[in-house]
């Protein structure tokens, strides 16, 4: 065979291998991803970056975000999302309190159907802890009304603060007609005139066997000083729509905490 021939083969072959080393590493065999490392689906924010979640129910079916550009002083607008369909809600808010939003999907009216219960911290403080409650129609996004702590006191409960002569509190209380008496035994604040407890220090909701729980301290004294628990439970009024106090049981409290 001619040299010059024997050449040209050679470094032929050299080059089709080096053509099928650079094929061969440019495209590795594809592998498949291990399940921790498979994609999700992140939260709605993801595609609308104005909307912080929040939290979800316990099956995900209701969702609550935080809308980050529509604000305005106390009230805020919150994004709930219920089986996919969304709308916003002008609520009272302070910021972050401490404590994450609780979120429910449960039949609180009795009609077979689940709402969506969302519960907001709304207030802090040395002697302070505040919650609100919304409860929203899955169907059609109307909002429940829950009768406020105002209305119950207003409508339920009687009260009266007498001071004993040895530094004691004489408490007098009814609640739906039962009556209560037992005395406290300091007087917190002595130089301070008050005949009736005081209410909205301290408002806690929440849910329990389907049913709305509020925790409704009554203090005495300006720091507040809390002497007895008003524990309310709530019945769905299906005329007006509206949950309504329908339990009271009052507890006296020891040594003035909640």
């Amino acid at each position: 065979m001619n040299k010059g021939i024997a050449v040209w083969l050679l470094m032929g072959a050299f080059l089709v291998a080096g053509c099928e080393a650079d094929t061969t590493g440019s495209n590795p065999p594809e592998q498949s991803e291990s399940p921790s490392r498979q994609v999700t689906i992140e939260p709605k924010q993801e595609t609308n970056p104005t909307l912080h979640w929040l939290g979800s129910s316990e099956g995900e079916q209701v969702k609550l975000y935080d809308n980050r550009e529509a604000k305005e002083d106390s009230h805020h607008i919150f994004t709930l999302e219920i089986n996919g369909n969304t709308k916003d809600f002008d609520w009272y808010y302070l910021g972050d309190m401490g404590t994450d939003p609780q979120v429910h999907y449960t039949d609180l009216t009795g009609d077979g159907k689940e709402e969506a219960v969302v519960i907001i911290q709304t207030g802090r403080g040395t002697g302070l802890n505040n919650y609100d409650i919304h409860v929203v129609n899955a169907d059609d996004f109307s909002e429940i009304r829950v009768q406020s702590y105002e209305d119950i006191v207003a409508n339920y409960i009687e009260s009266h603060v007498k001071k004993n002569g040895d530094g004691t509190l004489a408490i007098a209380v009814k609640a739906q007609g039962q009556a209560y008496n037992f005395d406290y035994d300091f007087d917190p604040a002595p130089d301070y005139e008050q005949d009736e407890l005081g209410f909205g220090g301290v408002t806690i909701y929440r849910l329990e066997n389907q049913k709305i729980k509020l925790n409704l301290p009554g203090s005495v004294g300006i720091s507040p000083t809390y002497v007895c628990d008003f524990n309310v439970t709530y019945t769905y009024d299906e005329a007006k729509n509206e949950f309504i106090a329908d339990q009271i049981e009052v507890e006296p409290v020891e040594n003035g905490k909640a």
